[in-house]
């Protein structure tokens, strides 16, 4: 279900390729987050994936979660999340998914050129990062309408807030009730929801 659809990537990009920076969620950088970057990089777009734990994957989201606890959760993750783009340009489209969402949208609101955002699973508060989005900075967020985590944690109240501030800002629900929905190595897999969710994306990317 779309909210506020706009046209801000197809202006941005004008059918372009965009270089994209993807970062994974707490179960790390699984087969399936890879699998999700190259159906992006097979329509011709640039798609970083940097590893925050350091090659490490986990079973489960709260084994995962404990790992990025121990870690220094969030501060941590956000430093290695900015650490990863230091070298790459100002002008990325940056995704997340779940706990990658953090440093995801951190950087398109605070890092200066960002083209957009890409947020799966996950929204924070605007004010968590102590800025307003930026203007012009186009945002998609995607979940599933059941997900205990993006709907019970209230993710999804920040994830309408953001589109609605954000001017050009999407918000995508999906039926069914699992969080991690759009990875085709883990059990939770959709493939449905998945096809969609990528077709949103390179649609709008490109």
């Amino acid at each position: 279900m779309p909210v506020h659809p706009g046209a801000g990537w197809q202006r941005i990009y004008g059918g372009g390729m965009a270089e994209v920076v993807l970062f994974h969620h707490a179960q790390g950088l699984t087969a399936g987050i890879v699998a999700f970057a190259d159906a992006l990089r097979r329509a011709g777009h640039t798609v970083h994936t940097p590893d925050l734990f350091d090659g490490r994957t986990f079973d489960s989201i709260e084994a995962g979660m404990a790992f990025a606890t121990e870690l220094g959760f969030p501060g941590e993750i956000l430093d290695r999340g900015a650490r990863a783009v230091a070298d790459l340009p100002a002008e990325l489209v940056y995704a997340g998914f779940s706990l990658g969402v953090l440093p995801a949208q951190m950087l398109a609101q605070t890092r200066p050129g960002a083209r957009g955002a890409l947020l799966c699973y996950s929204c924070v508060p605007v004010t968590e990062f102590g800025a307003a989005w930026p203007a012009g900075v186009p945002v998609q967020v995607h979940g599933m309408d059941a997900d205990p985590i993006f709907v019970g944690e209230g993710d999804i109240d920040a994830a309408r807030d953001l589109v609605a501030e954000a001017k050009d800002g999407e918000l995508f629900l999906y039926p069914g009730d699992q969080h991690y929905f759009a990875d085709s190595s883990l059990p939770t897999y959709d493939p449905e929801a998945t096809a969609l969710l990528i077709r949103r994306t390179l649609d709008l990317l490109g």
